[in-house]
């Protein structure tokens, strides 16, 4: 599966790219369930549901926004609401970021960690498919899917579902790059609590750049317009091609940074087949 093959879509490019400004006028579907997966109010998770009796395969999802608390789990509403319409049921974690009390180094690892081995208390409830389950997240989101599987593959947790595949939106799982670039106002040294020569084990530990996943399927869909995260995208993908890891790029011709998270988007087929063929769904 490893290539480094850019799959580009249709050109032109769209005349204007979605900026960050635009999330806030994004839709904000209710969630079919909200659970919680800790006592801290951001420790919960967002259940949606397709219609029918199961079944469901599953996508957990990871919103991005520079691991920072003012980019809260409501503008990924709409992506995750999107896929229970084609036929995906969608787990979405809320969980504390930089700038929240117990957020950062290390709350923010630990509660991606707890909120995905949460789902193996909602498969049978809800009628999920334990063997039809894959990660994604968008931008940091990325990173922290990324590593998740990363952690798996390393201690195969009792109890905690493996996932078939990652689905990387735009991901930023190389910490020490994104410090180096000082993308996003340097998030990745508040994200970590000071540089890579600081706490060199907390990057160690955390970037997915030191550990990258050998055997779980990944597709990385960046954008061709995406300025700020399209470098760590494809020096990640890169590396993890170099290493052997089984991991697919599209590039996405007509997206910048948050097309691929929007369903009225031309790339939201891009992102959905991934999802598809990762899940093993025809």
């Amino acid at each position: 599966m490893t290539t480094l093959t850019l799959t580009a879509t249709a050109e032109p490019a769209p005349p204007e790219i979605m900026t960050a400004a635009a999330l806030a006028d994004f839709p904000n579907p209710e969630a079919d369930h909200i659970v919680a997966y800790g006592d801290d109010p951001l420790q919960f998770g967002e259940l949606r549901l397709p219609d029918g009796e199961g079944p469901f395969p599953v996508v957990v999802y990871l919103h991005g926004g520079c691991w920072m608390s003012e980019y809260d789990i409501s503008h990924s509403r709409v992506l995750t609401d999107a896929f229970p319409r084609a036929g995906i049921a969608t787990w979405s974690l809320e969980y504390r970021r930089i700038g929240d009390p117990g957020g950062a180094w290390p709350g923010t690892f630990e509660d991606a960690e707890a909120g995905y081995a949460h789902l193996s208390e909602l498969i049978d409830k809800h009628a999920l498919d334990p063997e039809r389950v894959i990660i994604a997240g968008h931008s940091a989101g990325g990173h922290l899917a990324l590593w998740i599987a990363q952690r798996i593959e390393e201690r195969r947790p009792e109890g905690v579902i493996r996932p078939r595949g990652v689905l990387g939106l735009a991901p930023a799982p190389d910490l020490e790059f994104l410090y180096e670039h000082e993308t996003c106002g340097q998030a990745a040294g508040k994200l970590m609590g000071g540089s890579p020569e600081d706490y060199p084990e907390r990057y160690a530990y955390g970037s997915v750049a030191n550990r990258i996943p050998q055997s779980t399927p990944q597709i990385a869909v960046i954008g061709k317009y995406d300025e700020m995260w399209r470098p760590v995208g494809v020096h990640y993908a890169k590396a993890a091609a170099e290493q052997g890891a089984p991991i697919e790029v599209i590039d996405a011709s007509e997206s910048g940074h948050f097309e691929m998270v929007y369903p009225e988007s031309s790339t939201w087929p891009l992102v959905l087949d991934a999802a598809r063929r990762l899940l093993g769904i025809n």
